[in-house]
């Protein structure tokens, strides 16, 4: 009894159409373009923050460039700015019901990038290109 192997070729499904101006993916690197944007959504995720954690937990991030970012998502509609009428001032971001539908990216960036940082770039080159 002889058994015959097919090649199966799998045919290649050619990518939808994303014109430059309305692409999706261009649209959601928009939302989350910035030095900072992604690192103050992922500490987001884990609830309410003010403006001194948020600095305390991003380093390297300067005054000005944290209130950029976050200025810029709060314009996005990705996240909340709470004022408590108190003194001294007490001022809270957190995730807008829309900004909380992006933890799934954020977090599988989060998984990509651990493990893009294990990887040992030369010899994944070499053993792609043999």
């Amino acid at each position: 009894m002889s058994t015959e192997t097919k090649s199966v070729k799998h045919k290649k499904e050619k990518p939808t159409p994303c014109p430059s101006t309305i692409c999706p993916v261009s649209v959601t690197l928009e939302i989350i373009s910035g030095k900072w944007k992604g690192i103050i959504l992922y500490h987001l995720f884990s609830g309410n923050k003010r403006f001194s954690e948020l600095k305390a937990l991003i380093e390297g991030v300067t005054h000005r460039s944290l209130t950029l970012q976050l200025r810029e998502l709060e314009e996005d509609g990705i996240i909340t700015r709470t004022v408590f009428p108190v003194i001294p001032p007490h001022v809270e971001y957190a995730l807008s019901p829309l900004g909380r539908t992006m933890e799934p990216i954020i977090n599988a960036m989060y998984d990509w990038g651990v493990a893009y940082s294990k990887l040992d770039i030369k010899e994944t080159q070499n053993s792609v290109s043999n």
